[in-house]
């Protein structure tokens, strides 16, 4: 249950976190200045926060916020409690999206400038130019960057465990306070996320290959 637990939490928020990363990367290289330092701010920000201190602050803070509407809306109506997983999923992504977007950044300024502009010369539109040309490239380039950065938001999984989300951390603990054998059970633990990110190493390595298929090495 835990680990099934911490899997759905780890997919959930890649594509959360991959969204949040190209429009932060994108707003960063904006020519209108003020969405410029939205982008920059904002990855400056999540980097500079230790990831426990976003879950809780997105935790607490949107509990008190969806408590509030309630209120608002309904002044008779009684409070909810706001959904972990939820929490986990939004500050997790927002972290990665943060560290994603640098990453995505970098690989858009290593593409071939003189691509491009031999796709404007022979007619293509600058949509086409995107997915045709930089898109493809700017994934090839961003990929090992971030294979690193699932790895360790998979890591990362654990810290809801303090929100009380029964993940693999959660239910570790749970069964060293009834077992009283903490050695073996955080053994057991460190042995599956061990697995988990060889496991991911692997898929990514493949991705890899795919994605640098027909480009020559030196």
């Amino acid at each position: 249950m835990g680990l099934a637990t911490t899997m759905k939490l780890a997919v959930a928020t890649l594509p959360v976190g991959m969204i949040i990363g190209f429009l932060i990367a994108f707003a960063a290289m904006s020519g209108i200045r003020a969405v410029r330092y939205v982008g920059v701010g904002y990855t400056t920000i999540m980097r500079g926060l230790p990831e426990i201190l976003t879950l809780f602050v997105v935790y607490n803070g949107a509990g008190l916020l969806l408590n509030s509407l309630i209120k608002w809306w309904n002044p008779e109506a009684e409070g909810t409690d706001f959904s972990p997983f939820l929490a986990g999923v939004i500050a997790l992504a927002m972290v990665f999206g943060a560290f994603a977007a640098e990453v995505i950044r970098g690989a858009y300024n290593s593409l071939d400038k003189g691509q491009i502009e031999a796709a404007a010369a022979v007619g293509m539109t600058p949509q086409q130019t995107f997915w045709r040309i930089k898109l493809p490239q700017l994934w090839r380039f961003a990929l090992p960057g971030i294979g690193n950065l699932w790895i360790n938001m998979l890591k990362d999984t654990a810290l809801v465990s303090v929100i009380a989300l029964d993940d693999l951390m959660r239910m570790t603990k749970v069964a060293v306070g009834v077992t009283k054998q903490p050695f073996t059970f955080y053994l057991v633990a460190c042995l599956i996320y061990w697995v988990l990110c060889v496991l991911s190493e692997m898929i990514l390595s493949r991705m890899e290959r795919h994605a640098n298929r027909g480009v020559r090495r030196a």
